[in-house]
């Protein structure tokens, strides 16, 4: 099980609360049940909401929800089909559930750092992080799931040619150890970059907002709360806090637009000879 961490009444218990996962298991075994929670929960939500469009569509002039995701749809098609060069039927609908779920997952970072966690408290959980793209292991799920499919088309698409290419290039049949190596090295780098860069910026976007609530435990604030007025201080955090939240939607969406354009590369690159 979970090791017990400091309480959350320190400025150090607060930021270690707020990063633990709710975890069962052990060693290699473990789970972060927070995570696989919230990320079945978004899958399903943004599965029934498409469902639903689906359902209500009509030939008339688009309108609402249905407007939303033939403009939605009709931007992930355009990217697909300016970079993806071979032929798919997979990756047009890969690519919009990649950015539709990679989205959800980090727009779960504008939600009160303390909301979900409180209700949860209430009810005897102790840990809930409810951002699923700040766990590494969910963002390395995702992009080693991309990776093993690289490789089924790499192969599917070029056969024994792949191996061939492997082994040859860049510097020829002479430098074949050379060769294989550069190859891996490019290779492993596709994931670990994918799940990195994502997880990456959401962990630091989502700490500079528990950053931003610890106005309330820190002792220096507290005092300055004392002098100046709570009131101030509130108003002041609400406005600090409302304005990385504006930012951090930028971010949110261009993290998720990066995941699935690197996506359609790398399969776009498994599709073509060197």
């Amino acid at each position: 099980m979970a090791v017990e961490h400091e309480a959350p009444e320190t400025v150090t218990g607060y930021i270690v609360h707020h990063l633990t996962n709710l975890r069962v298991g052990e060693g290699f075994w473990t789970l972060n049940l927070d995570t696989l929670f919230w990320s079945i929960t978004l899958a399903v939500i943004i599965s029934w909401f498409f469902y639903k469009a689906a359902c209500n569509a009509s030939e008339d002039t688009p309108r609402g929800w249905q407007s939303f995701v033939e403009m939605l749809l009709e931007f992930v098609n355009d990217q697909v089909t300016s970079t993806f060069h071979g032929s798919s039927r997979l990756i047009a609908p890969l690519a919009l559930t990649i950015f539709c779920w990679v989205f959800a997952m980090n727009f779960m970072d504008l939600i009160p750092v303390d909301l979900i966690p409180a209700i949860a408290g209430g009810i005897g959980i102790k840990y809930m992080k409810v951002v699923p793209s700040t766990d590494m292991n969910a963002t390395f799920a995702m992009s080693i799931t991309v990776f093993i499919l690289i490789l089924f088309y790499n192969i599917k698409i070029k056969g024994v040619h792949f191996f061939t290419e492997i082994c040859t290039v860049p510097f020829g049949k002479a430098l074949f150890p050379v060769n294989i190596i550069f190859r891996l090295i490019e290779e492993f780098a596709k994931p670990v970059s994918l799940a990195l860069r994502l997880f990456g910026n959401l962990y630091a976007g989502e700490l500079i907002f528990i950053l931003l609530a610890l106005f309330t435990l820190d002792h220096t604030i507290t005092s300055l709360v004392s002098s100046v007025g709570p009131v101030v201080m509130f108003v002041s955090q609400v406005l600090l806090a409302l304005a990385w939240a504006i930012f951090h939607i930028l971010i949110i969406t261009l993290q998720a637009f990066i995941f699935m354009m690197l996506t359609i590369v790398y399969l776009s690159m498994a599709h073509e000879s060197h």
